[in-house]
């Protein structure tokens, strides 16, 4: 929620009617629990085949089945969570393990598109790309407009506060550039290793690991939030020491402290917003952020500039973007190891890029209030523009995670091209916007006429590294269906502590260029970026990114398996001992 960020990802949604549509999926014939359907082309009756168990070895009860619905063929998960286990027959509702997940997708039918069907495997790369061209639009849309909306939440306070006073804005742009540093970003790095595991389960043999991998993580993030709490509630004594304007510094103390009330729905949503996006639910999140931006608006006007009872002033700001994103969390109501893992990587991929752009606005704060507040006005429009390739990518890292999941691993490729493509297209939109109306933007934002001119000066330069940063974006999109946060982490830390700041810091105090200094560095970063994350994706070997989804999964069933024995054995040893007692007292009878 970081005013001062442009990869800022706001909060996600979990759609409350999608119990229903789980209820009225759920209804099937009592013995339709796993096996293949049969289905003619006029009748959507489907005959179950008997149920198999574990010992028989010529049947494979982990691959999906096809079924008839309206005509059409497609997948439905073949072991749902509610039902059997796969590989005992043992019903899971009676045996609730660590394995059980509380957050079980339901036996409705997958993603499914037309052309994942077998008849287009053999299809030509340049057939592929027209036939991914629309799925991952499709996709993306609804995600834009949901990040778009969500988008509001931060924009508003800063919009509000930034008719106050120019200390006003240089303060919530210092407060919500601690709370991407010390908070955000580390929330949304470990929810980023759900990208990987979540699609390609979905659409694997096992799509009941979608929900225990995503209550895993949400052990995960109960444990993180209390240093981040921590050190939100002593960040005036951080901040001075770090010699900001006591001023300033007391503000953004303030801000952070009544924005914390939202932060553990802002972390809920994080992990509830992957969970159903894995499972192709991306328009049920526009529909809920649709009825929230609109609140979120009026109450940053009703608590910062409304009526006497109601206007807080500054604390209005913080206090309206936390209670939407309870309001949020309220509507979406109705192996810990390796998440930690890919967790830690998605931190180094995911924050340690925040962390930079947080640290070009601190090294803007020394060079005063007003440049301080132009700099938040860049940040914010080019968070603004990210949203739409940010969503591509959020997109496309569904898809490709399907489709691995599905062993597609051509298709796969040809999704991660067309992102590519597609993200060059939109760069190229939101640059003509920044050069067409330069000269008015900073208008939005502040009276301040010494401010409005240098945000005129310098976006001509946003408008350059719009085309990279929506690369880069997509790419990391890509890296991260395929497991490679660490990856991405390395790829950002050295374009932006080793090369991007630097440098950045150097043309700003060395070469007196200031605030375009700054952006100088920002914008090689990018370039860096851009160019390696395109590279690695191009020359992917999906086959091998097959090959490592699978055994992923079958380490996981693997190891339930292996509980599942331990229970029986357990069950039997304790069987036996009743057996045992029950002759020891008939003896002594």
């Amino acid at each position: 929620m970081s005013s001062t960020n442009p990869h800022y990802q706001g909060p996600s949604s979990l759609p409350s009617d999608y119990a229903l549509l789980s209820h009225m999926a759920g209804r099937r014939p009592e013995n339709d629990d796993v096996g293949t359907a049969e289905s003619d082309d006029t009748d959507d009756t489907i005959t179950p085949k008997p149920r198999h168990t574990a010992v028989d070895a010529d049947h494979d009860e982990h691959e999906p089945f096809l079924r008839k619905a309206g005509g059409r063929p497609h997948y439905r998960p073949a072991n749902p969570s509610i039902g059997v286990y796969p590989d005992t027959g043992v019903s899971n509702t009676s045996v609730p393990t660590e394995h059980t997940p509380l957050l079980a997708p339901p036996p409705v039918p997958r993603i499914e598109e037309e052309v994942d069907s077998p008849a287009h495997d053999n299809d030509s790369s340049m057939a592929m790309f027209w036939e991914e061209l629309p799925i991952l639009t499709k996709y993306a849309l609804p995600v834009f407009g949901t990040h778009l909306l969500e988008y509001t939440l931060v924009i508003v306070p800063v919009i509000s506060i930034g008719h106050l006073s120019t200390t006003a804005l240089a303060a919530i742009s210092l407060g919500s550039m601690t709370a991407s540093v010390s908070g955000f970003s580390i929330v949304q790095g470990f929810a980023s290793a759900l990208d990987t595991m979540l699609p390609s389960a979905w659409t694997s043999s096992h799509p009941q690991y979608v929900g225990l991998w995503a209550q895993r993580m949400c052990v995960v993030m109960a444990a993180m939030l209390i240093p981040i709490f921590f050190v939100w509630f002593t960040a005036e004594e951080i901040l001075l020491f770090l010699r900001q304007d006591p001023d300033v510094a007391h503000l953004a103390a303030v801000y952070l402290r009544w924005v914390s009330i939202g932060l553990p729905a802002y972390t809920f949503n994080c992990i509830s917003r992957r969970y159903f996006q894995s499972q192709g639910l991306f328009t049920v999140p526009t529909r809920i952020i649709l009825l929230v931006a609109p609140i979120n608006a009026f109450l940053g006007w009703l608590l910062v500039w409304g009526p006497e009872p109601f206007r807080l002033g500054f604390i209005g700001a913080p206090l309206a973007s936390a209670i939407s994103f309870n309001i949020i969390a309220v509507l979406m109501f109705s192996n810990l190891g390796l998440l930690v893992h890919l967790g830690l990587s998605g931190v180094g991929q995911t924050a340690s890029e925040w962390w930079a752009w947080e640290l070009v606005a601190l090294a803007a704060s020394q060079l005063g209030p007003m440049v301080l507040a132009t700099n938040s006005i860049l940040l914010v429009s080019a968070s603004t523009t990210f949203q739409a390739p940010f969503a591509l990518s959020v997109a496309t890292s569904v898809r490709i995670g399907n489709l691995l999941g599905e062993k597609k691993a051509k298709r796969a490729g040809i999704a991660a091209n067309t992102a590519i493509v597609m993200a060059l297209a939109i760069s190229v939109l939101t640059s003509s916007l920044f050069l067409a109306f330069r000269y008015t933007w900073g208008k939005l934002f502040n009276d301040d006429a010494e401010v409005i001119a240098l945000v005129a000066d310098i976006l001509p330069l946003v408008a350059l590294f719009q085309v990279f940063d929506g690369n880069s974006a997509v790419t990391a999109g890509i890296l991260r269906a395929r497991g490679m946060q660490f990856t991405g982490a390395l790829l950002n830390l050295s374009a932006y502590y080793f090369f991007g700041i630097p440098l950045g810091v150097w043309l700003a105090f060395s070469w007196h260029q200031g605030l375009h200094g700054l952006w100088y560095g920002l914008t090689f970063s990018l370039v860096y970026c851009s160019c390696i994350g395109t590279y690695l994706c191009i020359t992917a070997d999906w086959n091998r990114e097959v090959e490592k989804v699978k055994v992923r999964l079958e380490g996981e069933d693997k190891q339930r398996r292996e509980e599942m024995r331990g229970k029986d054995a357990l069950d039997g040893g304790e069987a036996g001992l009743e057996a045992e007692n029950a002759g020891t007292s008939a003896d002594r009878i």
